[in-house]
């Protein structure tokens, strides 16, 4: 089935990049050292815009990287350095209650999984690549940024605030 469409590369590559994405993100959580966090961050941001890329929507990629890992990243690391965060390994990080998140993040997998395979079941991927409807880079910008231009202005305003008081937090008198 799969060798007959010819979307086994695509497959693969989806795999590859599903796993290191996976690695990321528990790498993020688990790590000790806030920098090192972020980095590994970057890793899965970037794994992110590469299954878009894979998905051949390289406009909504190339806005993942320079939004998410361009901007946001970039934003987080300048506060944490600004705000004289402890470099290297911090051992007080964890929360008390670490284990009430386990089972919290398995019901909201759960939710997750239930409203896709509800909403998406009898929805049927396209086997042939000449029936996909040609979209422009346009429609696309359109789509993203028309309905959430206010939020993700809001978003932008939040951010430069955050970085503001960093800089005033980390001035010194």
């Amino acid at each position: 089935m799969l060798a007959a469409s010819g979307l086994v590369a695509q497959n693969i590559a989806f795999g590859i990049v599903a796993l290191i994405m996976i690695v990321g993100a528990l790498r993020v959580v688990t790590t000790k050292n806030v920098v090192h966090a972020a980095l590994w961050l970057v890793l899965v941001l970037a794994g992110a815009a590469a299954q878009y890329l894979i998905l051949s929507a390289e406009f909504v990629a190339i806005t993942q990287v320079l939004v998410y890992i361009g901007a946001v990243t970039v934003l987080f690391l300048f506060g944490t350095m600004l705000t004289r965060a402890q470099l290297g390994r911090a051992t007080d990080l964890n929360n008390k209650n670490w284990a009430l998140g386990i089972p919290v993040a398995l019901l909201l997998l759960g939710t997750l999984v239930y409203v896709l395979i509800d909403s998406f079941h009898a929805e049927k991927l396209v086997d042939d690549p000449k029936d996909v409807p040609n979209v422009t880079t346009q429609q696309i910008s359109d789509s993203i940024f028309r309905p959430y231009l206010v939020p993700f202005w809001a978003l932008s305003f939040v951010l430069l605030a955050a970085l503001i008081g960093a800089i005033v937090l980390a001035r010194k008198d």
